[in-house]
């Protein structure tokens, strides 16, 4: 098999890892392909003697699987960077939480003799992508996780005016307004009060970020659907963040939210199920009395 491997170029002490999944990849007889960013990282900062099949730079990359070693924001990198290629992702998380990132470094092993023996699953999850009415967006307009509204200087909220299929939804008067893929549902969207979405439910959340009326609340919709949203800001600009990679938008660019054409593809090990994942990674249902 070819794999593509991409990691996270902030976790110094984690290499360790590394040396071990590219001797387990070794022992399988791989090819492995580095990003050239991280191999740049482990060889000059970390001083590893890395033997792979060779680098790429940018999306110059084909391969069977992508590997994305670090957490879910190394994760969410890794799937803009495969985009609409159908290439499916392994997530090892050597970060915290992981949720995308699941498959432990303790699990490695394992989890690669299942793959070399076809026992893997593959979840499509949903991309939302946004489209700028007057303003081209600089960066990569899709969202595995969420797209973000965001005010962009401290002092005074926005006002977000929301359509759906061009009939008006609310005003929003808020610090901004998340608008959240199932998959995204347990990241940023979920720290703001917004709901837990099982994956490949067709739906998507939005929730407002320090909403002004308390009457506001989080709202699920189908993901067929398209959101407007108009946007006015004493400052005239505001942020658009989209899975964490954020750039400035002028006040009057009309944005337009949809479900993108395409989904990425996510490795799972066969025993995988998302509601032991909310129980093991967030504690859910936990009993902290005494």
């Amino acid at each position: 098999m070819k794999f593509a491997l991409f990691g996270n170029t902030f976790q110094a002490k984690k290499s360790v890892h590394i040396e071990r999944l590219l001797t387990i990849l070794q022992k399988h007889q791989a090819e492995v392909f580095i990003c050239q960013d991280f191999y740049d990282f482990l060889t000059k900062e970390q001083h590893m003697n890395i033997h792979v099949a060779g680098t790429f730079n940018d999306n110059n990359f084909n391969a069977d699987m992508v590997l994305s070693i670090g957490g879910d924001g190394t994760f969410l990198k890794a799937a803009s960077r495969v985009g609409n290629r159908n290439i499916p992702i392994l997530g090892i998380n050597t970060g915290r939480l992981g949720f995308l990132a699941d498959v432990s470094p303790e699990d490695m092993e394992d989890t690669f003799d299942d793959i070399y023996n076809h026992n893997y699953k593959i979840e499509d999850r949903s991309v939302l992508q946004v489209c700028c009415d007057g303003q081209e967006l600089k960066g990569y307009p899709y969202g595995l996780n969420e797209i973000a509204i965001l005010k962009r200087d401290s002092s005074s909220m926005i006002a977000i005016h929301a359509s759906i299929n061009g009939a008006p939804l609310t005003t929003y008067q808020a610090d901004g307004l998340v608008i959240a893929t199932p998959t995204g549902s347990t990241a940023y969207s979920l720290s703001i009060g917004g709901p837990i979405i099982v994956p490949h439910s067709n739906t998507i959340a939005i929730t407002p970020v320090a909403p002004h009326s308390l009457n506001v609340r989080p709202i699920v919709i189908n993901d067929d659907w398209e959101i407007t949203l108009d946007v006015e800001s004493r400052s005239h600009n505001f942020l658009i963040a989209i899975d964490g990679r954020s750039e400035t938008c002028s006040e009057g660019t009309r944005l337009s939210i949809r479900k993108a054409p395409y989904q990425i593809k996510v490795v799972k090990r066969p025993n995988h199920i998302f509601f032991h994942t909310l129980r093991d990674k967030m504690m859910w249902g936990a009993d902290g009395r005494g």
